[in-house]
Order: C-alpha cells, then sequence, then structure tokens
C-alpha cells in the first residue's frame, strides 16, 4: 500500500466487476475493504487477492462495514440489488465519493438497451443519496474479464457526475488503475454509459470478440 491513498470500497466485489475492479485497486496499491452481503464469501475473495497480489491491504467484509471504512465507495452489484443495496450503505456514505458501475441490464435481453424511467442508474443513486453524499458514475464499459486479468486495457471510462471534485477524483483512480477516464459531462448523461454496455454486448455476440470496448479520439492523453 502507498501512503495516503484513499481506501476504497467494493460493495459487491465477489461479482465479476466487482472483483475484477477490487483487483485492480489492490495492484495499484490501494487498501481495499470487499463488501458483501455475506461478510465470509467477501472474506474468502480479499484471501485470495491477497494471495495472488501480496497485497496485505485487502479484507473483506459487509457492505455497511466496507462502506464505513472507505473514503471512495464503488458499488458494483446487479442492478436487481441496485435500489435495495442503496437502502443499506445510504446512511453510511455521508461525505464520500459513491461511485456506480451499476448497469440496467434486463435478462434475457441483455444486449437490448432497456433503461429506467429516471434514465440511468446513476441518477437513480443522486436522487437516493441527494446531497448526502458525492455521486459518480463510471466503469460502466470495461469487461470485467479484462480487469480481472490485470493485462492492459485499451479502453476509456466514461465518467458522469455533478461535483467537479469527485469526478475528479474518481478519473485520477481510474488513471491509476491502468485506463484514462474521460469527463462524460453531469449525471444526468450517465444513460449514454449505461445504454453502451448492451450495445456493446451485441457487438461482442456479433463479432464474436470477448470484451469490446470503447475509444474517445482526438484527445491527448
Amino acid at each position: 500500500m502507498e501512503a495516503g491513498k484513499p481506501v476504497i470500497a467494493i460493495v459487491g466485489g465477489t461479482g465479476a466487476l466487482g472483483s475484477g475492479l477490487a483487483r485492480r485497486c489492490a495492484a495499484a496499491g490501494y487498501p481495499v475493504v470487499i463488501g458483501s452481503r455475506s461478510p465470509e464469501k467477501a472474506q474468502a475473495q480479499a484471501a485470495e487477492l491477497v494471495a495472488a497480489l501480496g497485497a496485505a491491504a485487502v479484507r473483506g467484509d459487509t457492505n455497511v462495514a466496507a462502506v464505513r471504512a472507505a473514503d471512495i465507495v464503488v458499488l458494483a452489484v446487479p442492478y436487481a440489488s441496485h435500489a435495495a443495496t442503496l437502502a443499506e450503505i445510504e446512511e453510511a456514505v455521508a461525505g464520500k465519493i459513491v461511485v456506480d458501475a451499476v448497469v440496467p441490464l434486463v435478462p434475457p435481453k441483455v444486449s437490448v438497451v432497456q433503461l429506467p424511467a429516471r434514465g440511468s442508474a446513476g441518477q437513480e443513486a443522486q436522487d437516493r443519496l441527494g446531497a448526502c453524499a458525492r455521486v459518480v458514475s463510471a466503469f460502466h464499459n470495461v469487461a470485467a474479464a479484462k480487469l480481472s486479468a490485470g493485462t492492459a486495457i485499451d479502453c476509456d471510462v466514461l465518467v458522469f457526475g455533478d461535483d467537479r471534485a469527485a469526478k475528479e477524483a474518481v478519473i485520477a483512480l481510474t488513471t491509476a488503475i491502468g485506463m484514462r477516464g474521460i469527463d462524460g459531462g453531469g449525471i444526468a448523461n450517465s444513460v449514454v454509459g449505461e445504454a453502451l454496455t448492451s450495445v456493446l454486448i451485441g457487438i461482442n455476440r456479433r463479432y464474436q470478440v470477448g470484451a469490446a470496448g470503447i475509444r474517445i479520439t482526438g484527445i491527448d492523453a
């Protein structure tokens, strides 16, 4: 762990996306707390990361305990659990940056864009948490398999939010874990990033590729 780095909680850290993000953050020297409804599963996932990376600053706990210990909270649960998870952690996230990585996929037609009434999961998180937390929406279009592989990722990450400083902190985190963060505007624009996920799933199927991503051209990195 490098001194001065914020503690990252991954709520839903035992799932594919959450575990991939946890691995990337731990490998980059961030202290990580993996959250789960089952603390035993979270602890097992943390132990696996410690063994793989030698990252002693990884531990597992309940979702609420993980959030309380963190500076930045990443929400990486299935959309079906989104509302319930927000309600569960609402009191614990006061004053923290909450990165909503949830995509409103509706099985079985996950390659079809099906957005909620408020437009996006990110907007729903902002509505639920209000001024309590600093909501940023990101990491929708990065394949979990690429995150877990630990190899270089040729993909940009669109980052949305109404709090400029929080958004800049998430862009810095994105850079630290091996990708380029692009400021996509306010939280209302999260609809674009979330909808693109279904489009990319369809592209993966039609072109028989494993992990299509996006790249924004015309910006000097």
